[in-house]
């Protein structure tokens, strides 16, 4: 061994800071070759095998959460046309709409919740709303968000050249702009599901205030919206004829809510549902809502990677009685009778496939902890022999007939008017069916939605309506069911009169504490069971396929309350995530904000 070389091995030994490293040095030298690599593959044994201790006990303390990624496709039946707060009706319109802009206040897993405001006060009498905006609000083009465009998007709902689907939710309330940053609401009587109106999204007046009222429908910027929500439009693709076949939809890293997570959010457009499940099925599509029972039916069979959602939404539908054309269901026995008659379970399973809940209360489903019980499957019996101690006897051809001096035999015999709408078509026939069983001839007729709101509904031509109603977050019965709403454009179409049952229904929409409203509904409850002046059927389940993939989505499955129309599933859509990314559980709460 020349110097140097002894002169390194030196400097090697004085490094090795282990005591008596010279002697662990010495018993290496002298080891075999045999020994030196049963030595060398040990030490490699033992390297690994504290590399995977560490690995698993670093693993023992992460947790994922939440990051930036992914994409999610959304197929919807129809195109855009109308993705404006104030105009859209449509489904398709409604669910991009949710995404463009924000409101005052926004519903995230069922609990409304501010989201361009940072505080609000209301009078003690229930009257005056007072919104103070949260600072720097801008919209997706940086302009900034204030009072003015509150002020500006709620007088062009109330403008009535525009025609707003919304225009009855804004009616007798008057905006006032107190200053930049704050908005007051001023009622002509209390409305406790007031707070629901202001999810309104918000117009940029900077851009609106410019068009027409004769020209807000055709504006480009319902096609090509600007608001402040979640996500701002990222691209349109249209086809060869310019009709927009799909949106993509990108994060606005200045929602005031936080940038979302998802990365893309693609709406293909399809012309009807069987496109649009054609298109889930060879997977250009992996999210879908609208569906029909038996197509939900079959994709929750058929793929494990996908979860079929089906909250109860809060849609009463049910055979409204018009006593003042058809006598004979001004007679309490005849209504009782109709309804114990009928079986339920078998509208919910033939027409829906069990995606629906029989019910029997003007009353959504939910609303109320202690609902009346009832027997869906009904009985035929028990309906026979209510009619038959009312004075009913049956006649020849198996329908019931009355005799009396005055008027002579009465026939138990009416006709059942609803839309051409497949499940309502098919529900009228089983009516139509089970009735007969009982005894009672029934006719359906059929017409096209707007025939039947001009020329049956409006001037109230029909003996019963088979209709569906809709209500909101927080139930409001007073416009379906309160006296003075019995006449067009009124929305109590069984023209229903009880004082009492008023008086319930006015306390219910002006009570500010919940425990009231829920009291009095359930003492009107009470009253229609008696009364029945109409038969109610079902509630159906909204249907929305959304893959496994993305998480966060529970206000779609466990706050059925909260979904009270198809743009409604995207409630808390920020929240949703796709990729995750892995980091120490008390740093988890940091690594979301």
């Amino acid at each position: 061994m020349n110097e140097t070389q002894e002169k390194n091995q030196e400097q090697n030994e004085k490094e090795l800071r282990i005591k008596g490293s010279k002697k662990i040095l010495g018993m290496l030298r002298s080891f075999s070759a045999t020994e030196k690599v049963i030595f060398a593959v040990l030490a490699i044994i033992m390297s690994v095998t504290a590399t995977i201790l560490a690995a698993r006990t670093n693993a023992l303390f992460l947790v994922p959460v939440p990051t930036q990624g992914g994409q999610l496709d959304e197929g919807v039946v129809g195109l855009p046309r109308l993705i404006n707060p104030v105009l859209a009706f449509t489904d398709t319109d409604r669910d991009l709409t949710a995404l463009v802009y924000a409101g005052l206040m926004k519903y995230e897993n069922g609990n409304l919740v501010p989201d361009l405001a940072q505080s609000y006060t209301v009078s003690a009498d229930g009257l005056t709303y007072a919104f103070t905006l949260k600072p720097n609000l801008q919209f997706q083009d940086g302009t900034p968000l204030t009072a003015d465009d509150i002020l500006f998007t709620i007088q062009a709902i109330q403008n009535a050249a525009l025609k707003s689907p919304l225009a009855a939710d804004w009616a007798n309330i008057s905006v006032t702009k107190l200053s930049p940053n704050q908005i007051q609401f001023v009622l002509k009587q209390p409305y406790a599901p007031f707070l629901s109106n202001t999810t309104i999204g918000i117009l940029p007046k900077h851009i609106w205030n410019n068009v027409s009222t004769n020209e807000f429908i055709f504006s480009e910027y319902n096609v090509n919206p600007v608001g402040a929500g979640p996500y701002k439009v990222g691209s349109i693709a249209r086809s060869s004829s310019n009709v927009p076949t799909s949106y993509t939809l990108v994060p606005w890293n200045n929602y005031q809510g936080g940038e979302a997570y998802i990365s893309n959010i693609v709406f293909h457009f399809f012309s009807d549902e069987k496109s649009a499940v054609d298109a889930y099925e060879n997977g250009t599509i992996d999210a879908v809502s609208g569906i029909s029972s038996d197509d939900a039916a079959h994709i929750g069979s058929t793929t494990p990677d996908a979860s079929v959602s089906s909250p109860v939404l809060p849609h009463i539908f049910g055979v409204f009685f018009n006593q003042n054309q058809q006598s004979i269901l001004a007679d309490a026995a005849v209504r009782q009778a109709l309804n114990i008659g009928l079986n339920k379970n078998v509208i919910v399973n033939e027409v829906f496939d069990g995606y629906a809940t029989p019910i029997n209360s003007a009353i959504p489903v939910g609303t109320l902890s202690n609902p009346a019980t009832f027997d869906p499957n009904g009985s035929t019996t028990e309906a026979k022999a209510i009619l038959v101690k009312d004075g009913w006897t049956m006649g020849t051809q198996g329908v019931f007939q009355k005799y009396a001096k005055k008027t002579g035999t009465t026939t138990l015999a009416f006709s059942i008017s609803t839309s051409n709408s497949p499940s309502l078509t098919q529900t009228a026939n089983i009516l139509k069916q089970q009735w007969a069983n009982i005894g009672v001839r029934v006719t359906v007729n059929i017409y096209e939605q707007s025939d039947l709101n001009q020329n049956v509904i409006a001037p109230r031509k029909y003996d019963s309506l088979l209709f569906g109603e809709s209500f909101g977050t927080v139930p409001d019965l007073y416009a379906f069911w309160d006296s003075s709403q019995r006449n067009s454009p009124g929305l109590n179409i069984a023209m229903y009169v009880n004082a009492s049952a008023d008086k319930l229904l006015e306390g219910a929409r002006a009570a500010s504490d919940p425990t009231v409203r829920l009291s009095d509904y359930a003492s009107f409850d009470k009253i229609m069971q008696n009364d029945m002046p109409a038969v109610f059927l079902y509630s159906p389940d909204f249907i929305y396929v959304m893959p496994d993939s993305v998480k966060g989505t529970e206000n779609i499955s466990a706050a059925g309350n909260s979904v009270t129309d198809a743009s409604d599933q995207w409630d808390g859509v920020s929240k949703w995530y796709i990729d995750t990314d892995s980091v120490w559980k008390p740093l988890a709460k940091y690594a979301q904000n």
